[in-house]
């Protein structure tokens, strides 16, 4: 077998970069695979010893992917579209991931990885569920068209992964859209101290890195629910926000219907389903992730939230009132 190359589409968005940068630290020499990076986006400037290859193309535009497969052993998806235009949700995340896979399918690209997300189950509250064990029940133009394009991704044999709420290097959403809320609601409900799914934007790559070339990597599509094993409680989320990034802590115990009419009016972009998101359950089974890789989760929550301090301070201001007044994962 010769080596490997791995394309990585969306490698210069959030969790794209971060899927890079562990390609990039897998051995040296033959023991690394050739990395190639798709995006729409214009290629950064790049260091001539640099041997990360960019191609520009756009996943609306199956045309620009002719040839981008060839000779790729591996295709890393992490591109997505995680916007309310409808248009946009289905020719991005769905018609463009059949494109996309088209061209997989004429090059023969042995694995296929995709990065979708636990939004495709609807609402909540879940509690510990495992993969394929709940019904898909989207409810977002984003998440149907996600749900779609995994289901395309799992016809052609491919590997699915469901993270929940991803932070760390690169995160636009989950901490700055709460720091923004609580600047502007400074109460939280009574009662609402709900468990949520997270995982670092670095795990979440190790755990992509590891499916898609690993030398356990497994064969034939599947479903995998990626998140550090165990669930973050809001207040010690909260808690690492205030001790990490000196953001205020809440006042506790406003009365919920309360809460929701204030959050609602400062932000009004904040939908009842995102809104759902911090304020009940929303954690899985990722036992079988782990397991499979054989990678270590990690040093749990308070650790690596602690990592990301400087880029969250660069990012936000002290009380937060830079962050988007949209949804807390853009989903």
């Amino acid at each position: 077998m010769g080596m490997e190359t791995v394309l990585v589409v969306g490698g210069t968005g959030f969790i794209g970069t971060a899927v890079v940068r562990q390609l990039r630290s897998r051995g040296r020499g033959s023991a690394r695979p050739q990395i190639r990076v798709l995006s729409s986006r214009t290629p950064p400037e790049t260091d001539p010893a640099d041997d990360v290859r960019y191609v520009r193309a756009d996943l609306t535009q199956p045309e620009t992917l002719d040839g981008v497969c060839t000779g790729v052993t591996t295709l890393l998806h992490t591109a997505s579209y995680v916007g309310r235009d409808p248009v946009r949700c289905e020719a991005v995340n769905h018609l463009g991931t059949l494109a996309l896979l088209a061209e997989a399918h004429r090059a023969g690209v042995d694995r296929i990885v995709y990065v979708s997300t636990t939004s495709v189950y609807g609402p909540g509250p879940h509690r510990g569920v495992r993969e394929l064990q709940q019904a898909p029940a989207p409810a977002s133009p984003a998440s149907a068209s996600r749900l779609r394009a995994e289901r395309a991704v799992l016809d052609a044999g491919g590997l699915v992964l469901r993270p929940h709420l991803v932070y760390g290097r690169g995160d636009v959403w989950v901490v700055p859209t709460l720091a923004g809320l609580l600047a502007r609601v400074p109460g939280w409900p009574a009662g609402a101290m709900p468990r949520s799914s997270m995982v670092s934007v670095d795990d979440l790559a190790r755990c992509a890195v590891s499916l898609a070339c690993g030398a356990k990597a497994p064969t034939g599509p599947d479903v995998y629910h990626v998140a550090d094993p165990e669930p973050v409680p809001m207040d010690r989320l909260l808690s690492a926000m205030h001790r990490v990034l000196g953001l205020p802590l809440p006042q506790y115990g406003e009365p919920a219907y309360a809460h929701r009419a204030r959050t609602a009016r400062a932000m009004p972009g904040l939908t009842d389903h995102q809104y759902a998101l911090l304020t009940r359950d929303h954690w899985y089974d990722c036992d079988r992730v782990w397991a499979r890789t054989g990678e270590h989760p990690g040093p749990g929550f308070e650790q690596r939230f602690a990592e990301y301090r400087s880029w969250y301070l660069r990012h936000l201001t002290g009380t937060g009132r830079s962050s988007p007044a949209g949804p807390i994962t853009g989903r």
